[in-house]
């Protein structure tokens, strides 16, 4: 295609912007030796920037992150106003600035340096900077969404967690403020529990006639006693294990105390004990026994010789343990208190009252019935008894279970004819009747094996239970507040990367006006070389 003369002036020159140093080479517009060249005028630069006048627009160009070409023009432009009184006649400057910054100039013009430097700065811009500038945002783009997302796993399982801890608290009953307090506390409401349970099991006695009725007609065995325990709840309530064990009602329960197992120390501290001002001595120790020497000066111990308060045990020739118990049998030796309130019994020390020693006959009973221990404690406090209570329990439900569905079973007629022989109390119950006790039985066995009471009685048997039960608790919290505290650290790096983008955005922007302007000026620069022809840059995306 010809072009006209006339129009060859309109035709664009399109240049690829990473081949515009080879281009300016090629077509020997800008020297080979640019760089050394653009050295020695930075460092003029950086000289004459020492000595600099107070101007707006100056401070604004050196505010810049980069001077090149056309910024030392403009100063030099504006040194031709501030430094216009020391034009001489032949209209040079006398003044030093102006000097310096037209020497810059003019090293700038020199083979074009200027202009490789533009392409330089053009070419880097747009390969290195704005890239890395903008893969650094997509970066903190990325870690803002990652930490956000990190954030909300954190506080959903710190919910998760705290949701599981409450419900482990409302399975204990406890409110789960002060987990160690609220469980001893509920140990002490126990005793009621159990007693309206053992009341509550008076109105088994029909279901207990009924199945030993039936366990006497099937196994024709009319003497055999069937749910001991659970009669014998039925008839007393929730009485004691003495009662259960002999038979007898106790005179007075001695009931053991609740051992509490030691609140445990802060994490925080150390408990070093107590120790003593100064160590004792090898000789000082005080192991709590005052020996008072007599006056016939001995030792000052009582050792038996005979005075009134002694007891002498020499041996027998039968060679037992020399006591005559008056008869040759085994007896009991129980001291009695003395009115002064101390043990009842001499140790011959000379200074104390008078005790009795009561020897009792061998088979001769206490002077009272008086239940200690596990026997003081009620049959459903006691683990043993409790568990048996349970175990008739569950046997007479499936009694109760299986007679409601033979009765309910019109077809098994065999059922039916077995029972024809039966005792009245066995052909006369309902389906109604047996569905009612059934449902008896079934809620106390719901109230004994509720979560709530065994962990309760586990306490009453074990006061390390409740530490044990509070370390899990406690952990299952601790670890809810691990997980905010996590949160608490992803939110502030994602803060963090926000600030980061926040400072990258400028940048970004700017440099993508700087590189609009830099394109302009090579272009324009360019152009005036081949007649004004439009110039066109291609490749640059910023």
């Amino acid at each position: 295609m010809q072009v006209a003369p006339q129009d060859y002036q309109n035709v664009p020159i399109d240049i690829q912007t990473s081949k515009l140093m080879d281009w300016l080479q090629d077509r020997r517009h800008c020297g080979r030796r640019w760089q050394a060249q653009v050295q020695q005028v930075r460092e003029r630069i950086q000289a004459a920037l020492q000595d600099m006048p107070e101007h707006p627009e100056i401070r604004e160009l050196l505010q810049g992150s980069f001077l090149h070409y056309f910024h030392c023009l403009r100063i030099v432009e504006i040194l031709k106003g501030t430094e216009a009184s020391t034009k001489n006649l032949f209209g040079r400057y006398s003044s030093q600035r102006m000097k310096d910054w037209q020497e810059i100039v003019s090293l700038y013009e020199k083979e074009n340096a200027y202009l490789a430097e533009l392409c330089s700065l053009l070419s880097r811009s747009v390969s290195y900077e704005a890239p890395a500038l903008r893969r650094q945002l997509a970066r903190g783009l990325q870690a803002q969404q990652e930490l956000a997302r990190r954030e909300d796993e954190c506080q959903v399982r710190a919910s998760e967690l705290r949701e599981r801890y409450l419900g482990s608290c409302r399975q204990y009953g406890i409110a789960g403020e002060d987990v160690r307090q609220e469980l001893l506390a509920q140990v002490q409401a126990l005793p009621s529990l159990l007693s309206r349970v053992g009341d509550s099991a008076s109105a088994l006695g029909d279901a207990i006639e009924l199945y030993q009725a039936s366990v006497a007609f099937v196994c024709d065995s009319p003497g055999a006693a069937v749910l001991p325990l659970l009669r014998l709840v039925a008839v007393h309530g929730n009485c004691s294990v003495f009662r259960w064990r002999t038979g007898r009602e106790p005179r007075l329960l001695q009931r053991p105390e609740l051992r509490q197992a030691p609140e445990p120390p802060p994490e925080d501290t150390i408990d070093w004990g107590d120790f003593p001002e100064e160590p004792p001595r090898g000789g000082d120790i005080d192991w709590g026994i005052t020996v008072e020497p007599s006056p016939q000066g001995d030792d000052g111990i009582d050792w038996g010789d005979g005075e009134k308060g002694t007891v002498t045990a020499e041996p027998s020739p039968q060679g037992d343990d020399g006591i005559d118990w008056g008869d040759g049998e085994k007896g009991t030796i129980t001291a009695e208190p003395s009115p002064q309130g101390d043990d009842g019994i001499d140790w011959g020390d000379g200074g104390g009252q008078e005790g009795t020693i009561t020897v009792l006959e061998a088979g001769t009973e206490a002077p009272e019935d008086v239940a200690r221990g596990s026997d003081a404690l009620t049959l459903l406090e006691n683990a043993e008894t409790r568990n048996q209570f349970l175990d008739e329990l569950m046997e007479l439900e499936l009694f109760l279970a299986q007679r409601l569905l033979e009765m309910e079973d019109e077809a098994d007629v065999v059922a039916m004819s077995q029972l024809q022989l039966a005792p009245a109390v066995l052909q006369g119950q309902s389906s109604e009747r047996l569905r009612a006790q059934l449902a008896t039985v079934r809620e106390l066995l719901a109230q004994l094996c509720s979560p709530s009471v065994q962990h309760l009685c586990m306490i009453l048997a074990s006061p390390r239970y409740v530490e044990r039960v509070s370390a899990l608790l406690r952990q299952k919290l601790l670890q809810a507040e691990l997980l905010v505290a996590k949160r608490d650290a992803l939110a502030q790096q994602r803060r963090r990367a926000l600030a980061e983008q926040a400072a990258l955005e400028p940048k970004l922007q700017q440099l993508q006006d700087s590189t609009k302007e830099l394109q302009k000026l090579i272009e324009a620069d360019i152009s005036k070389r081949y007649g004004g022809r439009p110039v066109n840059l291609m490749g640059i995306n910023v």
